[in-house]
């Protein structure tokens, strides 16, 4: 028997050794696999439309003076898909806008944001100005044929102006929008204001522009020739 002190040690460490690499292996076959990589959320569905509705106007349809969301291509939105209409509503108000501003870019309106159906809200700013109206009327009738022989919808908002234009003015001005609506048979809204204008409450501070509550009144005055022209433009 060998008895060095250093050899018994070296042989108590090859014997723990011997019992520690089985046990080791044992370990690491028992360990549970990795856990596999989780998947990456889904993205939300990209929202499927039927059709694209463009509100074209000045400031009262851009939503001057209150939230983007609160104008009333905004809240039309939300009461179509809320009913289940699956329409968007495109904004493309342009506050100071005038029927002629109008007429120069309603191309780019039909190339780029390629409309359905177009509710024309313009006018306003023509009469404010005193704008002859013989010139209102050749814009929105060229507005209109424009819209038309492109195969679209179009509603048109009727404007009335102040009693300070004098009379005569305020005649002619209320007389275009039902001739030019009649001449190309779209749908005609007689007073896009109706209900809002001349009510304190529904009014921002200048008068002019609807508040938030001023604009769901709106909504309920267009939403009714809002959904014919869906109706319309399924049966094309």
């Amino acid at each position: 028997m060998n008895n060095d002190p250093c050899y018994h040690r070296r042989t108590v460490r090859l014997k723990w050794l011997a019992l520690a690499i089985p046990f080791s292996f044992l370990f690491f076959s028992c360990s549970p696999d990795p856990p596999e990589p989780t998947a990456a959320a889904s993205a939300p569905p990209v929202p499927v439309y039927e059709g694209t509705i463009v509100a074209v106007g000045n400031s009262l349809t851009a939503g001057l003076g209150v939230d983007e969301k609160m104008a009333y291509p905004d809240q039309l939105d939300r009461r179509l898909k809320a009913d289940g209409y699956h329409f968007r509503v495109v904004n493309a108000g342009v506050s100071g806008e005038t029927s002629s501003g109008a007429l120069a870019r309603i191309d780019w309106v039909i190339d780029s944001l390629q409309p359905d159906i177009v509710i024309l809200e313009t006018g306003a700013n023509d009469g404010l100005r005193g704008i002859d109206p013989g010139l209102l009327e050749g814009n929105l009738n060229r507005l209109v044929e424009r819209l038309t022989t492109q195969n679209i919808q179009v509603i048109l908002a009727g404007m009335q102006m102040l009693p300070n234009l004098g009379p005569d003015y305020i005649r002619a001005f209320a007389d275009i929008y039902p001739r030019i609506a009649a001449k190309h048979g779209v749908l005609l809204i007689p007073f896009f204001l109706e209900g809002v204008a001349g009510r304190h409450e529904l009014n921002q501070d200048d008068r002019l522009h609807p508040t938030a509550k001023g604009y769901a009144r709106i909504v309920e005055t267009l939403y009714p020739a809002v959904v014919t022209a869906i109706q319309r433009h399924h049966l094309r």
